[in-house]
């Protein structure tokens, strides 16, 4: 138990989450980063705090289109310490399928594409190239790897097995739902959304309720709309510019090897955390610096042009 009375229940690859007297969670965000499952030494400045106000912006957006497990981020449940990091939620029967919308051709769904010319199960035109608009978005559900472990693509029909046709046909809805409302505000502020992971949960009545983060640069693919070309990879915001130099050559590391992955060079995270401040502030309208704690300044060594 900490010094203020919170329960410690849960360490993942980003978050840690505490359990309060009355039985809420505190979810407090870090600033660490992963990739290829792997959790990274280098942290990102401020990266806790931008999934966080992102995050609630987020769920004010969607409220109509799913409830959501936000109580509070501010206020006198929320520790000083972890202000601007940190949202109180209600606790939820999580759904074991990590639920996946794409609109656009990219990451594993390319690679998936290129091998089969399908992703979890729904064939797509053939010709499409990296980076290419779907004829509409698609449900593509995965497994919930444990930490460390690989998420594995499922299908519809997986789903459905594991947890009933009507509530898989409702986790389709949910998820098609929210990337439709993501993807129409992004496209106002000149941002793409390729594609986008959420969770949801069960609440104490048995409805579906969205959780944890949402629409984030660590669960999403942002990309700018006027730099948009298919047939490459694509300039981002998000944390997919960690994961082209992690293997790109200069970083000399193979993700196959199991070894552990070098330390980000203070450039490229000075990049990362610029996009990250930059897609919030795209998105919402507001400038980063007024969210509590929020470094009012980028350390020194790189920007977004620069990548």
């Amino acid at each position: 138990m900490t010094a203020d009375g919170l329960i410690p229940v849960h360490s993942g690859k980003v978050r840690d989450l505490y359990r309060t007297a009355d039985g809420a969670l505190l979810m407090v965000a870090s600033d660490r980063i992963s990739a290829y499952d792997v959790v990274l030494d280098t942290p990102i400045p401020d990266k806790g705090r931008v999934l966080t106000a992102l995050s609630v912006w987020w769920f004010e957006q969607l409220a109509d289109v799913v409830p959501h497990h936000l109580i509070s981020a501010a206020g006198p449940e929320i520790p000083a310490r972890w202000l601007g990091r940190a949202m109180l939620c209600r606790p939820l029967d999580m759904i074991p399928v990590e639920c996946v919308a794409r609109g656009y051709l990219a990451g594993s769904g390319w690679a998936d594409y290129q091998s089969s010319g399908q992703i979890s199960g729904v064939a797509l035109s053939p010709g499409l190239r990296e980076g290419s608009r779907l004829h509409e978005p698609i449900f593509t559900p995965s497994t919930k790897a444990p930490r460390g472990q690989h998420d594995e693509p499922m299908t519809f029909e997986d789903v459905a097995g594991l947890l009933g046709e009507p509530r898989a046909r409702q986790l389709r809805e949910i998820t098609l739902a929210v990337y439709a409302r993501g993807a129409e505000l992004a496209e106002r502020a000149g941002v793409l959304l390729a594609d986008t992971k959420i969770e949801l949960g069960v609440d104490t009545a048995g409805g579906v309720v969205l959780a944890d983060e949402v629409l984030t640069p660590d669960s999403s693919r942002f990309w700018p709309a006027d730099r948009w070309r298919p047939g490459r990879s694509q300039p981002s915001y998000d944390k997919q510019f960690v994961r082209d130099w992690l293997t790109s050559p200069g970083a000399g590391w193979d993700r196959r090897s199991g070894t552990a992955p070098p330390r980000l060079p203070a450039d490229v995270v000075t990049a990362t955390r610029d996009r990250y401040v930059r897609v919030y502030e795209l998105l919402t309208g507001r400038d980063f610096a007024d969210w509590p704690g929020a470094v009012t300044q980028a350390p020194a060594g790189g920007n977004l042009a620069a990548g």
